[in-house]
């Protein structure tokens, strides 16, 4: 059986719904590198809607070597175990119980932190996995990973193109849950400041269009802000201080490279289009999304439905010094599209429509905390479109 793809939905619960528990591994205090911050983000929305109690999972000494050798030696693993042995983590014994426990991982390499946690099926009434990152074609290369998501009673995974060959793969239904932002951090309302950035890219980029945005910054009042150092796989300082860094430099630009996941990788992704963070990111700031591409999405009207969600260009740059033009003369359509994206973010992006959707699926209330934070996004939206 495979499950229909749940739509999101955000219809306001009754408050007096129970408390759920939740037990929530986190591993920020060993890997922080800057792709996973985001979901540490998503974690900490949870845990503040007084919903989840946060486990850090710490690192032994011998953790840096073990990890990686037994990784390797993973996708050879015939006896199919190795995936639930501790690579090299402080074991954890929960002394409490759990209404669900949810495990957020970036990767499939992420299955084997679970180990340090050691009685988690016992403990928890439900167990959900939420995979950020997989992509269909290297399901194949992962046999020896995937049947540990077996012992989970629901399975969601942040690639819509996966849903379905992940559910044949592991033989049990699949949902799909695309990514948010915390918007509350990333908006630039109420106390809206001034957009000093004329175009901000973080992350991947094309070379053709950073070459073409570069000759755009040789205009001394023209500012290109980018990344100057290659790769992500780098720990970042501190995972909170690396999401709240990235959303004031969002919400003080006026416009933002998007582009759809992994898009110049092809190797890997094998041409699967799928939604990057920044759509959401960028849209929560109220920056002007510059990008093209993610049309070609299935979910791209329902994820963004609206109008001047993204502003296309051409990939190779050609186009992108007009269209700005052209947007720099109508500053009216600039404030319309930048509150416009401000406040649909807070009304379908936010972490916490990811995590009500996931409670629906497996059966699990909504806390109070959840309740009123959705409250306040929608609170928020009408003033952003009010014009406050």
């Amino acid at each position: 059986m495979i499950a229909t793809e749940p739509r999101l939905t955000t219809e306001p619960e009754t408050a007096n719904e129970l408390q759920a528990s939740v037990c929530m591994p986190t591993w920020r205090g060993f890997t922080r590198r800057a792709f996973q911050c985001g979901l540490y983000e998503a974690q900490d929305v949870l845990a503040e809607a007084n919903c989840a109690q946060l486990v850090p999972v710490e690192a032994n000494p011998r953790f840096a070597a073990r990890e990686p050798l037994q990784r390797r030696m993973l996708y050879h693993d015939l006896t199919r175990r190795l995936v639930y042995r501790n690579p090299g983590l402080q074991n954890i014994r929960l002394t409490q119980k759990y209404d669900a426990f949810i495990a957020v991982c970036q990767s499939h390499a992420e299955f084997l932190y679970l180990s340090a946690i050691e009685n988690w099926k016992d403990r928890c009434k439900v167990s959900i996995c939420w995979i950020d990152e997989l992509w269909a074609s290297r399901l194949p290369l992962y046999k020896y990973w995937l049947h540990a998501l077996n012992r989970f009673d629901y399975v969601f995974t942040g690639n819509r193109g996966t849903v379905i060959p992940l559910s044949q793969a592991i033989g049990k239904p699949v949902y799909w849950m695309p990514g948010g932002v915390d918007t509350l951090r990333f908006s630039p309302y109420p106390n809206y400041p001034e957009r000093v950035i004329d175009v901000y890219s973080i992350g991947r980029r094309s070379h053709a269009m950073h070459q073409a945005l570069l000759r755009l910054s040789e205009n001394e009042k023209f500012f290109y802000c980018f990344d100057t150092a290659q790769g992500a796989d780098g720990n970042t300082f501190d995972d909170r201080q690396h999401r709240v860094h990235f959303a004031n430099m969002a919400k003080r630009s006026r416009y933002f490279i998007v582009g759809p996941a992994k898009f110049d990788d092809l190797a890997e992704t094998r041409g699967q289009i799928e939604f990057g963070p920044r759509y959401y990111e960028g849209a929560a700031a109220g920056a002007i999304l510059l990008g093209q591409g993610a049309s070609r999405h299935p979910a791209f009207h329902e994820m963004l439905g609206w109008p001047d969600a993204v502003i296309e260009v051409q990939q190779d740059g050609s186009d992108v010094a007009a269209v700005v033009a052209e947007l720099d003369a109508d500053p009216d359509r600039q404030r319309r599209i930048s509150r416009r994206n401000a406040a649909e973010a807070l009304r379908r992006h936010d972490w916490i429509y990811r995590w009500k959707e996931m409670f629906r699926v497996a059966g699990i209330p909504p806390s109070r905390g959840m309740l009123e934070r959705e409250r306040r996004l929608k609170e928020l939206a009408c003033l952003v479109e009010q014009g406050w």
